[in-house]
């Protein structure tokens, strides 16, 4: 292998490298933000009083956008790396639910 073929190689590796790096904490950013909307969907659903409700559903309201823009950067990142399908990222990651005032989600 020439010197040249062989820089090139180690480079594309490393490129290679990168792209897995990134996909990674993408998800791992999304794993986070869904774990804090179940966190605050668990306290909403434990409000005992309107106040308290109306300012934890505003709270499951930011958490949920925010989960949403990290669920997004991940599919723009898979689409960056030639990942096309996502039926894999809507089974394992699915979006979280939209929540009202005085209404619990239903139980699964």
């Amino acid at each position: 292998m020439t010197r040249l073929s062989e820089t090139h190689r180690r480079i594309n590796a490393e490129i290679a490298q990168e792209k897995a790096g990134a996909l990674g904490r993408a998800g791992e950013r999304l794993e986070a933000a869904l774990a804090h909307v179940v966190t605050v969907g668990g306290r909403l659903d434990a409000a005992t009083d309107s106040g308290e409700e109306a300012r934890l559903l505003g709270e499951y309201e930011t958490a949920r956008a925010r989960a949403l823009h990290a669920r997004l950067a991940l599919l723009i990142q898979r689409e960056a790396v030639g990942l096309r399908h996502h039926r894999v990222v809507n089974q394992q990651f699915p979006e979280p639910p939209r929540r009202a005032a005085g209404r619990r989600p239903p139980r699964t």
